[in-house]
């Protein structure tokens, strides 16, 4: 019979991506089994963020295995911001977001606009705790470009010189943080 993994996101490509990446498991998201928790992140890294959520969770549910991520965006010329507050800095759209962030950086010169995808994923069965974190480096864009995505794609340039909004599904599976975390982490757990 199959370990259950609850995961606690709704978002149907995460989801996907760890019944994808951790074989032999059960993956059942948190909302089909238990609507009644909300764990605040407010620590100051995104590990310590996904640790926070997966343990709570793995608690209220009486030690079942959870995993949790916390992920965003470290501006180099910013001291890394938004960071932890990625999604929470500024109220508004995606677009929004991300249009302010470009005027933080208006006049700056590329090498100067580095930033770094940041993913921090937890595994939680009750005390005991796992944890992976892998980073996607590349550039802040002058502009937004590109339609094949969402949050920051559509501003965060690779080397190549597309934004992640501007490649495939395909390509952005093959080098994304979240993917190579869930790897490190499936490398982790025994069987």
């Amino acid at each position: 019979m199959e370990k259950e993994i609850v995961i606690a996101s709704g978002n149907k490509g995460k989801i996907k991506e760890a019944r994808e990446i951790l074989k032999g498991f059960k993956i059942i998201p948190l909302s089909e089994i238990d609507n009644n928790i909300d764990v605040e992140e407010d620590k100051d890294t995104f590990e310590e963020n996904s640790i926070k959520k997966a343990y709570e969770i793995s608690k209220h549910l009486k030690g079942k295995m959870c995993i949790s991520d916390d992920s965003g965006i470290e501006i180099e010329y910013l001291d890394g911001f938004p960071g932890v507050y990625t999604k929470r800095w500024h109220k508004g759209t995606d677009r929004d977001r991300n249009l302010e962030i470009i005027t933080k950086l208006e006049g700056v010169k590329k090498e100067n606009r580095k930033v770094k995808f940041v993913t921090a994923i937890a595994l939680a069965e009750g005390e005991n705790i796992i944890t992976a974190v892998e980073n996607l480096e590349g550039y802040i864009a002058e502009e937004p470009r590109g339609e094949n995505g969402f949050g920051f794609d559509e501003i965060f340039e690779l080397e190549n010189g597309k934004t992640l909004a501007e490649i495939t599904e395909e390509e952005k599976n093959e080098i994304s943080a979240r993917k190579k975390a869930l790897e490190i982490l499936k490398s982790k757990l025994s069987y």
